[in-house]
C-alpha cells in the first residue's frame, strides 16, 4: 500500500529516490548509533547539523537560490520518516527544515531569505520558534512577550518555554507583541540571531516524560535588541495571521511522525511476538495476540493513506486547517493507543529502557500535545462545521 502510494503525482521523481536513499544512509549511520547517547546528554550532537547540511538534508523543500535542494514537501516526508525509522526523537530536523525555514521563505524580505536559508541549508545555523510562554499553551493572541519599537530597532522582553533545539538555536522566530495593547492584531514575528546579541539568555534544558534527547528550553529575552529590518511581513501586526498559515504545514509534520512511529512500533511488535514463547508456543500463535496485532495494523494503514492523501493536498497548495487539524489529532490519538498495546504485547521487557518499544511509548506521549493540543484541533475543527 504504501509503496504504491508513493508512486503518485511528485512522490515517483528519481530526485526523490536518490534523496531517500541518502537520508536512509545518514540515518542509520550518524543517527541511530547515537540515540542512546543523546538521551543521556539531552541533546544531539552540534556538528551533526553541520554534517547533514555536508550531504544535503537541511532545507531540501527550500529554493536552490536559497540554498536549499528545490523540492518540495515530498522530500520533508521522506526525512520525518526516515529518522522515525532510526528510532530518533531526539533531532529537532522537520522543525528546522519543515517549519522555520519556511516561515523565512514566505514572509522574509529578498535579502532575509539571501541571509539567512543558506546558513539554515549548511547547518551553520540552527533554528527555532519561540511561541508558547508560561501560561499561554495554545493561546497565541495572548503572548506577554513584548517588541517595542525603539528608533532603528526593536527592544524584545518576555520569556518563553518548552522550545525545541533551544538550546543550540543561533536563530530563533520570536513570537512577540509589537502592539502589547491588541490580542492577533498586536502579533508580529521578529527574527533573533542569538550570536549577534546581548541580553538573550537560555533557561533550563527541560527533563521530560519523553524525548529525552532533544533539547527543549526556556528562553530568557531582557531588552534584546535587534534591528527593524528582522521583522517578518511587510508591516507590524502579521504575526498571527502568518502563524495561522504555516500550522496545517506543521501539523501535517506531526501526524506523518506519528504514522512512521506506529508503522515502527508494529514491525518491531510483530516480530517480538513469532519470537518470544509461552506455555509452548509463540505469543503471535495465540488468537489474542493475532487480532490486536491485525486491528492495530488497519488502522496504521487507514492513518498512512489519510498522510498520503494530506501530503498531496498540501503540496498542491489545497490542506485546509480543519484537515491538517484533523489528521494531527486523529493520529495522535490512534498512535498512542497502537504503542501502548504495543507495549502490552512485550510485557514487561516493554517496560524496560534498553527495549526500542519503551522509547517509542515515551516520545509519543507529547504528539498529543504540541502543534497545539488535541482538544484545540477539535475545537478548531467544530468551527468548520
Amino acid at each position: 500500500m504504501h509503496n504504491a502510494l508513493l508512486a503518485k503525482g511528485n512522490y515517483g521523481s528519481e530526485e526523490l529516490t536518490m534523496f531517500q536513499e541518502t537520508a536512509r544512509r545518514f540515518m542509520q549511520t550518524e543517527v541511530a548509533p547515537n540515540v542512546l547517547k543523546w538521551d543521556e546528554q539531552g541533546h544531539v550532537d552540534r556538528e551533526l547539523w553541520n554534517k547533514a547540511g555536508e550531504v544535503g538534508l537541511l532545507c531540501p523543500s527550500i529554493p536552490v537560490e536559497y540554498g536549499g535542494g528545490g523540492g518540495d514537501f515530498a522530500f520533508e516526508k521522506v526525512l520525518i520518516e526516515e529518522q522515525a525509522k532510526a528510532g530518533c526523537s531526539a533531532w529537532g530536523l522537520s522543525l528546522h527544515n519543515g517549519i522555520v525555514a519556511h516561515y523565512i521563505l514566505h514572509y522574509g524580505t529578498e535579502d532575509q531569505k539571501k541571509s539567512w536559508l543558506p546558513k539554515l541549508a549548511s547547518g551553520e545555523y540552527v533554528s527555532a520558534i519561540a511561541m508558547t510562554e508560561p501560561g499561554t499553551g495554545s493561546d497565541l493572541q495572548s503572548v506577554r512577550t513584548t517588541a517595542i519599537a525603539d528608533g532603528d530597532d526593536y527592544v524584545i522582553n518576555g520569556s518563553k518555554v518548552f522550545i525545541t533545539n533551544g538550546q543550540q538555536a543561533d536563530l530563533i522566530i520570536v513570537v512577540a507583541k509589537t502592539n502589547p495593547t491588541e490580542k492577533a492584531k498586536g502579533v508580529s514575528l521578529i527574527v533573533v540571531e542569538t550570536p549577534k546579541v546581548s541580553g538573550f539568555r537560555r533557561g533550563r534544558n527541560l527533563e521530560k516524560v519523553g524525548m529525552h534527547g532533544q533539547d527543549t528550553s526556556e528562553l530568557f529575552f531582557e531588552n534584546v535588541r535587534v534591528p527593524k529590518t528582522n521583522l517578518l511581513g511587510k508591516s507590524e501586526g502579521m504575526g498571527f495571521m502568518q502563524l495561522m498559515q504555516q500550522l496545517p504545514q506543521e501539523r501535517l509534520i506531526v501526524a506523518l511522525a506519528g504514522v512512521a512511529a506506529m508503522e515502527l512500533a508494529l514491525d518491531i511488535t510483530t516480530q517480538y511476538c513469532k519470537d518470544r514463547k509461552a506455555f509452548g508456543r509463540s505469543i503471535i500463535d495465540f488468537q489474542n495476540t493475532r487480532f490486536k496485532l491485525a486491528e492495530a495494523r488497519t488502522e496504521a494503514t487507514l492513518a498512512r493513506v489519510f498522510v498520503e492523501k494530506c501530503t498531496e493536498m498540501l503540496i498542491a497548495g489545497k490542506l485546509d486547517p480543519a484537515t491538517a487539524a484533523m489528521s494531527k489529532y486523529w493520529i495522535t490519538d490512534k498512535q498512542f493507543e497502537i504503542i501502548d498495546l504495543c507495549l502490552q504485547l512485550h510485557g514487561g521487557y516493554g517496560y524496560m529502557n534498553e527495549y526500542p518499544i519503551s522509547r517509542l511509548w515515551r516520545d509519543s506521549r507529547v504528539q498529543r500535545i504540541y502543534g497545539g493540543t488535541n482538544e484545540i484541533m477539535k475545537e478548531l475543527i467544530g468551527r468548520f462545521l
